[in-house]
Formats: C-alpha cells, structure tokens, sequence
C-alpha cells in the first residue's frame, strides 16, 4: 500500500487560517468564523499571503475593494451581488464590535453611500502586527482587557 503524503498548505490558506485564528482569539461571534470574515480581516489589514504580520497596516477600504483584495491577492473570487453579504454579514459585525471604523474620514457620510470606506481600529492594528510574535499572547490580553 501506498504511503500517504500529507497535502501542503499553500500560504493563502495558512494566511487565511491565521486570520481565522485571530477572529477566534478576539471572541468574534461564531457566525463570523469563516472564510469571508478572515478574508475581510486580511484585506483590512493590508495583509498578503507572503506579508509578515508585523507589516500589517490599516487602508481604508470600500467592500468593493475588500472583495477585489479577496481575488487578486487570495485567489477567492466572490460574486458582485455578495457585497451586500460581506457588508452585512461580516463588515457590519466588525464595526458593532469595535475592531472597525466605518468612514473614519468623514462619520457624517450616509450608511447607504457608494464612498463608504472603512478600517481597522489602531488598537486592532497594533495587536495584529503581534500575531506569532512572542509578545501576541500579552498583547492579546491587554487588548481583550
């Protein structure tokens, strides 16, 4: 019988599977424990399959924009009529919770605008530019105090 050789994880999915166990450190509801959600992270944070946490950064994006950082940097190709499910389903639950801000370049703008931007809080991007250093489980803490 044949010797199984175990599949090798690409580094889009060890990225996206970081991601997941971000969300999972964090206490995000369970319903934001999938791939959409980590995908969103991962474009919120500016993050790459080969970028090390420690250079994550915070651009403001559009869900347009998220789900164009989906395919291009994790080859996940979501449809156009799923923004509205990556808004609200994940997007929307990342705002409530306070990992982050929606239009923090002009809070007035309408929910229901086309130039509604958002991003990362500081204090999330400070916390994941720690991730699988020896200071994450420190920083973890102090972040969920």
């Amino acid at each position: 019988m044949a010797k199984r050789v175990p599949k090798r994880r690409t580094a889009k999915a060890k990225r996206v599977d970081e991601a997941l166990d971000i969300l999972t450190a964090l206490n995000v509801p369970r319903e934001q424990h999938n791939e959409r959600s980590a995908l969103a992270l991962l474009a919120l944070l500016g993050m790459t399959p080969r970028k090390a946490w420690r250079e994550a950064e915070a651009p403001m994006l559009g869900i347009t924009e998220m789900m164009s950082v989906f395919r291009d940097q994790f080859g996940k190709k979501y449809a156009p009529n799923t923004r509205e499910t990556v808004r609200r389903f994940t997007v929307h639950q990342f705002v409530q919770i306070g990992l982050v801000m929606s239009n923090p370049d002009d809070p007035r703008r309408p929910v229901n605008s086309p130039d509604n931007r958002y991003q990362v809080t500081p204090t999330l991007l400070k916390l994941a530019r720690t991730y699988g250093s020896t200071v994450w489980k420190a920083s973890l803490a102090g972040f969920l105090a």
